[in-house]
C-alpha cells in the first residue's frame, strides 16, 4: 500500500473481485488458482482496489470470499503447514496478506494460508463470536482439501486484535485439539508487557481518543489453558520494554532466554497506514522501511516447544513485516513441533 492511503483501502471495502473458477468442494487443487500469487501488491505498486479485494475462495456454507494460498507444485501426500492468518480491527484480508507476508515463502515452506475478513464492518471491522463459524469452515475446508494427515502443523497468526482472536479461540473446543502454534503479531503477549503511552488504533465512537476500541485490550493477553508453540512478535515502539521471562516458558520448563543472531532487512515491508503515518506516532507506526529484529528463543522447553520473542527495532504497530523477518518468523513456525491434526 506503499502510495494508496490507508483509509481510502477501508472504504473501498465493498470493491471484490467475483469468486473465480470451480467450487470450494471440489478436493483437487487447481493450478490456475496457486500460481504466481493471485491479487498481490509489488514493492512499488499497491493499489487501493487490490487491496479491498476479498479473495478468490469460498466457503461454501457462508458464502464469504477469503484468501487461499498453497504451492503450486503440491504432490499428493505432501506435508504442509497451515497458517490461519487474521488481520486487526479497522484491516481487511488482502492487508493482512501483505502486513504478514508468508504468501511469498509458500513454495520453500510448503506452506498453505487462509486468509479471509471478518463479518463485522461498523465501527470498525473486527472480528466477533459471528465470525467463528466461517474461521471454522476454513479450517475443515482446508483439512478435508489437503487431507487432516497431511497437516504437519497448524498456526493462528493474528495481528492486532487478530491476535486478540486467536488468543481467544486457541483453546476453544473445535480448535484447542487442532492448533500447534499462535504466532502473535502485537496481538498480546502471554505474560504482560507495558504498551507505549499515546499508543492506539483511530477511535471508534464512544472510544477515548487515541486509545483503542471499546473492549479491546492491548498488551497482555490471557493465559490459556491448552498446549502449544507461542511466538509473540512487536514493533519496539509498541511497547515500552521487552520482558525477558515468560509464564509460557515457565509452563514448559524453558531455559533462561537466549538471543539469537539478529535479522537484518534491506528492503521494506509491503503495506503501512500511508494514510496517518506523516501525522501518527512512531508507536502506531511510520512508512515502511528496512530494519533490524531482534530474536530471543526460551531454550529445551518440554516437548521441544517453541517460546520465542521477536522485537523489530524502531518500528511501529502498522509497518508491514520485512521480507527476512518473515522468513524468520516462518522458518520457525515450520520447525516447531505439530501434527496435532495428522495425529487425531
Amino acid at each position: 500500500m506503499r502510495r494508496a492511503r490507508f483509509l481510502a483501502i477501508l472504504t473501498a471495502l465493498a470493491v471484490t473481485l467475483a469468486v473465480m473458477g470451480g467450487s470450494a468442494r471440489t478436493p483437487a487443487l487447481a493450478a490456475a488458482r496457486c500460481a504466481a500469487p493471485a491479487l498481490h501488491c509489488t514493492e512499488t505498486d499497491c493499489p487501493a482496489a487490490t487491496i479491498a479485494a476479498q479473495g478468490l475462495e469460498l466457503d461454501p456454507k457462508t458464502g464469504r470470499s477469503f484468501f487461499l494460498d498453497y504451492p503450486c507444485d503440491l504432490k499428493p501426500g505432501e506435508k504442509v503447514v497451515f497458517i490461519l492468518s487474521i488481520h486487526g480491527a479497522g484491516s481487511i484480508g488482502n492487508w493482512q496478506r501483505h502486513y504478514f507476508p508468508a504468501v511469498d515463502l509458500k513454495e520453500k515452506y510448503r506452506l498453505v494460508i487462509a486468509t479471509p475478513t471478518a463479518a463485522t464492518a461498523t465501527p470498525l471491522r473486527m472480528w466477533t463470536e459471528v465470525d467463528d463459524a466461517h474461521l471454522q469452515n476454513i479450517t475443515n475446508l482446508v483439512f478435508d482439501r489437503f487431507g487432516a494427515k497431511n497437516i504437519k502443523a497448524f498456526w493462528l497468526a493474528g495481528h492486532s486484535q487478530g491476535g486478540f482472536t486467536s488468543n481467544r479461540i486457541v483453546c476453544s473446543p473445535f480448535f484447542r485439539d487442532k492448533v500447534d502454534g499462535w504466532l502473535s503479531l502485537s496481538g498480546g503477549r502471554i505474560g504482560p508487557v507495558q504498551v507505549a503511552a499515546g499508543f492506539g488504533p483511530p477511535p471508534a465512537p464512544g472510544a477515548a481518543p487515541g486509545g483503542p476500541p471499546p473492549g479491546v485490550r492491548l498488551g497482555a493477553a490471557d493465559i490459556p489453558a491448552c498446549d502449544f508453540n507461542f511466538i509473540f512478535e512487536s514493533g519496539q515502539n509498541e511497547i515500552v520494554s521487552l520482558p525477558d521471562t515468560s509464564p509460557w516458558s515457565v509452563k514448559y520448563g524453558c531455559g533462561l532466554r537466549a538471543r539469537r543472531p539478529d535479522v537484518v532487512d534491506t528492503k521494506a515491508g509491503l503495506v503501512y497506514d500511508s494514510g496517518r503515518a506523516a501525522t501518527a506516532s512512531a508507536a502506531w507506526g511510520r512508512k515502511a522501511r528496512p530494519g533490524t529484529a531482534e530474536v530471543f528463543v526460551y531454550p529445551n522447553c518440554k516437548g521441544g516447544r517453541l517460546v520465542a520473542d521477536v522485537l523489530r527495532l524502531d518500528k511501529g504497530h502498522t509497518e508491514g513485516l520485512e521480507p527476512a523477518v518473515t522468513e524468520q518468523l516462518v522458518r520457525m513456525m515450520v520447525d516447531a513441533p505439530g501434527e496435532k491434526v495428522a495425529k487425531g
